[in-house]
C-alpha cells in the first residue's frame, strides 16, 4: 500500500511538470473552466440562500390567512366572519388585517401598505421600509406622500425599518388603521383578510377543512402552500438564469472535449517516449487521470470560492436583476451563507467527472499503441 502511495506521488509530481511545460494552453483551459464554475456556482449559491432566507422569515408569519372570495375574487372579509368562525380546536388567535398596495408613478413601483393595530402611529404618521426611503432620498421627520382616489395624503416618516429585514420590507409602508380606511374608502367592520394562529402545526389543514365548512365563501391560504410558492418562484428564475447560460456551458463543452479528444502532436510524442522506456500503459493511464483532476479540481475550488465571494460579499451584482425579482425598490442585505452539501454534490459531478472521462478516453487509445507507430 505504502508503494502504491508512493508511486502516485510521483505521477503527480511528473503531471505537474508535464502541466507546466504546456502552461499557456492549460492556464486557458482552467480559466475558461473556472469561470464556468462560478457563474453555477454562483447562482445555485444566491437562489438557495433567498430560498432559505424567505422561509426564515415566513416562519413568523401566521399559519392561515383567511380570504374571502367574491364571483372567483378577493374580495373584503366583514368583522362578523371572526365570529362566525367560532372556537376551533388548536387555534390561538384570530384577528382582521388592513393592507394593500399603491402605486407610485414617480418611482413607478408599488408600496405595500399594512395598518397594523399594535404600533403607536397617529393618523398623520407614517413608517416606511429603507428601499423606499433610500429611493425617494427621505429621512425621519420628512413627509412621505401618497395618491388615492385622487386624493393627496401625507404624513410625517416617524421611523425607518431596519435594514436586516429589508429582503421583505424594502417597499413596506405602515400607517394607523384609521388613517388606511380614510385613504382607501373602507368602512369599519370590514378587513382586507383575517390571520389565525395554530398551535400545532399538524392540525393547520384540519382547521383549515373546518373553515371552509362553516364559511364556503372563504378561501384559507396556508403558509406551508406559501413557502411552497416562494421556493418555485425562485427556482423558476433559477432556471432562467441557467437557460441564459446554456450557451456558454455548450462552447464550454465543445471546448473541454476538442482538448480532451484531440492530442497534440507533442503529447502524443511524449506517450511513445514513456512506452519507448518502459512505461506500462495503466502508467500512462494514471498520469492523464490525475492531470484531469489536478485541472479540473483547481477550476472548481477556484470557482467555487470566487462564487462565495461574489453571492456572500458583493451581493451577487452580476444576478440579483433576474433573482431578487424586484422592478425599481431593490432590497440592499448580505445573504447569510447557506451551504447545501447535495447542490455543492451535484456541481461536483456535472463539472469534474465528465472531464476527467473525456480526458482518459483517447489517452487509453494512445497508450495501447505501439510506441513506434506512436513517433512516427
Amino acid at each position: 500500500m505504502i508503494e502504491f502511495f508512493r508511486k502516485q506521488a510521483y505521477l503527480i509530481d511528473f503531471t505537474m511538470s508535464s502541466l507546466l511545460r504546456r502552461k499557456g494552453k492549460n492556464f486557458g483551459l482552467l480559466l475558461v473552466y473556472t469561470l464556468i464554475v462560478f457563474m453555477l456556482a454562483s447562482v445555485m449559491l444566491f437562489s438557495h440562500s433567498l430560498r432559505k432566507e424567505a422561509g426564515i422569515i415566513l416562519q413568523q408569519s401566521p399559519e392561515i390567512i383567511v380570504q374571502r372570495l367574491v364571483a372567483g375574487r378577493h374580495a373584503l372579509i366583514p368583522a362578523e366572519y371572526i365570529q362566525k368562525m367560532g372556537r376551533l380546536r388548536g387555534v390561538t388567535s384570530k384577528k382582521g388585517r388592513l393592507w394593500g398596495y399603491f402605486y407610485n408613478p414617480v418611482v413607478k413601483a408599488n408600496y405595500t401598505v399594512m395598518a397594523p393595530d399594535h404600533l403607536d402611529l397617529s393618523t398623520t404618521e407614517v413608517i416606511i421600509g429603507a428601499g423606499i426611503a433610500r429611493t425617494i432620498g427621505l429621512g425621519i421627520g420628512d413627509y412621505f406622500t401618497m395618491r388615492s382616489n385622487n386624493d393627496t395624503f401625507s404624513f410625517q416618516v416617524k421611523d425607518i425599518i431596519e435594514r436586516n429585514s429589508e429582503l421583505v420590507t424594502t417597499d413596506l409602508v405602515l400607517i394607523s388603521p384609521k388613517a388606511y380606511r380614510v385613504i382607501t374608502g373602507i368602512p369599519e367592520g370590514q378587513f382586507t383578510d383575517i390571520v389565525l394562529s395554530v398551535r400545532n402545526p399538524r392540525e393547520v389543514r384540519k382547521v383549515a377543512e373546518k373553515l371552509v365548512q362553516k364559511l364556503p365563501d372563504i378561501r384559507p391560504v396556508l403558509r406551508e402552500e406559501i413557502l411552497r410558492t416562494y421556493d418555485s418562484i425562485f427556482a423558476w428564475r433559477q432556471g432562467i438564469v441557467f437557460v441564459l447560460l446554456i450557451g456558454a456551458l455548450l462552447a464550454f463543452v465543445i471546448f473541454a472535449w476538442d482538448k480532451a479528444s484531440g492530442l497534440s502532436a507533442e503529447e502524443k510524442r511524449e506517450i511513445g517516449i514513456l512506452k519507448a522506456v518502459g512505461w506500462e500503459s495503466a502508467d500512462i493511464l494514471h498520469m492523464k487521470f490525475w492531470e484531469g483532476i489536478i485541472i479540473s479540481l483547481s477550476a472548481f475550488m477556484l470557482g467555487y470560492l470566487a462564487a462565495y465571494l461574489h453571492v456572500f460579499y458583493s451581493s451577487a451584482v452580476l444576478f440579483e436583476s433576474v433573482l431578487k425579482g424586484w422592478a425599481t425598490l431593490y432590497p440592499q442585505f448580505k445573504l447569510v451563507p447557506f451551504i447545501d452539501g447535495l447542490q455543492i454534490a451535484t456541481l461536483f459531478f456535472f463539472t469534474i467527472f465528465p472531464y476527467v472521462v473525456a480526458t482518459i478516453i483517447p489517452i487509453w487509445k494512445a497508450s495501447v499503441t505501439d510506441p513506434d507507430a506512436i513517433m512516427r
